[in-house]
């Protein structure tokens, strides 16, 4: 998916949601986009390169069995996505990253406004951080290739592939919450 050129500032935020050792766990069974990490380490180093603002979000699940818990191997960041000193990191304990963690007032303080959104998982974390986003008026952006899912069984107990989750979620985030992108836009723009 291309939406055609986009303009973005200087002070565009690269929000990277839940790139952590814990999504590698079999037991999140089969994903989509294996290429996802690649893709972010490219807007990572696009970024930093630019010294525009990177923010990583990191889940502290509260939950005992959770692969993402404080002191489970699964909480470390993945390493090709994984933060430099001096870049933030926001700590959250839900699926959305404004819940309980004070980001909306970090980004306000600081004039940032516009957010370009990669991250695990589509239909969860992403998508409701994306929907918060866009609900409180920031410019936001999903990098389509910067993110993926795993399977997922609806009510009836009927299985999903996580291409089709993955390409659902992203269709209930573009045009009332955000725009959808593929990187190749993203990095058009700031070239």
């Amino acid at each position: 998916m291309s939406v055609g050129e986009i303009r973005l500032p200087k002070n565009t935020v690269l929000l990277v949601i839940d790139l952590q050792k814990a999504i590698d766990h079999p037991s999140w069974g089969p994903r989509n986009n294996p290429d996802c990490e690649k893709v972010v380490a490219e807007l990572l180093a696009t970024w930093r390169a630019r010294a525009m603002p990177i923010i990583h979000i990191r889940h502290d699940s509260r939950e005992p069995r959770s692969h993402y818990r404080p002191g489970q191997v699964g909480h470390g960041f993945k390493p090709e996505t994984a933060p430099l000193p001096g870049e933030k990191v926001v700590a959250k304990e839900s699926n959305s990253a404004f819940i309980g963690t004070g980001l909306e007032n970090f980004l306000s303080e600081r004039g940032y406004r516009t957010l370009i959104v990669t991250g695990v998982i589509t239909n969860n974390s992403v998508e409701a951080t994306v929907r918060m986003a866009g609900n409180l008026g920031f410019d936001t952006y999903v990098v389509a290739d910067g993110c993926f899912t795993v399977d997922k069984r609806d009510l009836s107990g009927a299985l999903h592939p996580a291409a089709r989750v993955h390409a659902i979620s992203l269709a209930n985030m573009h045009g009332e919450y955000a725009t959808v992108i593929e990187s190749r836009d993203v990095l058009a723009a700031l070239a």
